[in-house]
């Protein structure tokens, strides 16, 4: 099994809080987790109809079977024993008596917050990072922009794949555990998605044209999210565009990338800008197939800036942190595709698919200096080449030290 970075700090919060919450998509690997992480709690997953039957029917009687510590899985299944769960943790405060997990945010989510506030630390488990498939630590956050990672002799084991494979086969763990084919995976993970948890979600109505607004998206990955713009081309309207998409955020298939606050004296565009947290299942509704595919594909840009977003992400989510991380563009183009804010300091990062460094890769970087009035500002380039240097006062990655 792949160790997942996230268990010390389930463990730590185990320690200190009678519920412990875990969420994240489908298939990202947190029943693993939760029974490897607390292999002497009892189990109970809430797909089963027999033990949903039981938690729905006779809340209290269900819990009270449990008189040590449980793993709740698929919680968002029986909404409503939150509630019961507060007075049991209110009666007796015994640290990591619970530990819940499920895959629809906002419902989880929205029971917790009614029920369970101050009594249960949540966390984010999403699909594999690069680094953890390798075997390794990930770079520290701390010190993009400043530093540099050590060096990797080629060959070595836990080295890269090629860019191009590592992006078309996305990072869900059941394609890795098991050396499935990436397509029809996705293919089966995408029509289960659809067809199953998209109705218990919400009532979508028209199953075909929520399908082709996924796809839309898909098509608008890494741009600016214009809601009236999807909405026409789906035929849908303006208010169904925008519930849609907090679907797509809910189940952790996109991540709506902030806009950064600080205007330095200019006007700043305030829209989100889409993104989806998986390379491989984006890559698989853009209808590329293989690797040669997406070497000339007019959407490479675009997903491998996912794929950096999702890795820093990943980064702080799966060591219990709340990633701050943005974007910054003002209203005459100039932009920095992501802004780390670490304190007082902000780091600028920019992100280029090409595996050559050119000199116009660093103009965004160079206006930002420019802006904030210092040109020694931390800043990171990411790019799809082999070696990690520094050029320009800039410190350079290649995407295989994410």
């Amino acid at each position: 099994m792949i160790r997942r970075l996230l268990e010390t700090p389930l463990k730590q919060a185990a320690g200190k809080y009678p519920v412990v919450t875990l969420t994240g998509p489908r298939q990202s690997g947190k029943t693993t987790l939760v029974r490897a992480a607390f292999p002497r709690h009892e189990y109970a997953s809430l797909e089963d109809p027999d033990v949903r039957a039981f938690a729905l029917e006779d809340p209290r009687g269900f819990l009270g079977q449990f008189t040590g510590g449980v793993v709740l899985d698929e919680a968002q299944r029986a909404p409503d024993l939150f509630s019961y769960l507060q007075t049991i943790v209110d009666g007796e405060d015994a640290p990591g008596r619970f530990i819940v997990s499920g895959s629809q945010d906002f419902l989880l989510l929205r029971s917790i917050s009614q029920s369970l506030a101050g009594r249960s630390a949540i966390f984010h488990l999403l699909p594999f990072s690069l680094a953890e498939i390798e075997g390794r630590r990930p770079f520290p956050l701390e010190k993009l922009g400043r530093e540099l990672p050590k060096a990797r002799r080629p060959g070595s084991p836990g080295a890269p794949p090629d860019l191009m494979e590592a992006l078309l086969r996305g990072f869900y763990p059941r394609i890795h555990d098991k050396g499935l084919d990436p397509q029809g995976w996705y293919a089966g993970y995408y029509q289960t998605y659809v067809e199953r948890d998209v109705r218990e979600i919400v009532n979508v109505g028209d199953l075909e044209s929520f399908g082709r607004f996924v796809r839309l998206c898909a098509g608008r990955n890494g741009q600016l999210l214009n809601l009236a713009s999807l909405a026409v081309d789906c035929g849908i309207t303006h208010t169904t565009a925008r519930r849609w998409v907090s679907i797509l955020e809910a189940s952790f298939l996109v991540t709506l990338l902030r806009p950064h606050h600080a205007s330095y004296g200019k006007r700043l565009i305030k829209s989100p800008k889409l993104y989806f947290l998986d390379t491989g299942l984006l890559c698989y509704l853009l209808r590329i197939r293989s690797p040669d595919d997406l070497r000339v594909h007019p959407s490479r840009g675009p997903i491998f800036e996912s794929f950096v977003v999702s890795e820093l992400l990943k980064n702080a989510l799966h060591q219990g942190r709340e990633p701050d991380l943005s974007f910054w563009r003002d209203a005459t183009g100039h932009e920095i595709d992501a802004v780390i804010e670490r304190g007082s300091e902000r780091v600028a990062v920019e992100i280029k698919s090409g595996q050559t460094v050119a000199d116009d890769f660093f103009a965004g970087i160079d206006f930002w200096r420019r802006l904030v009035g210092d040109p020694a500002a931390p800043a990171a380039l990411i790019y799809g080449g082999d070696r990690s240097f520094r050029r320009r006062g800039v410190a350079v990655y290649s995407w295989s030290a994410m």
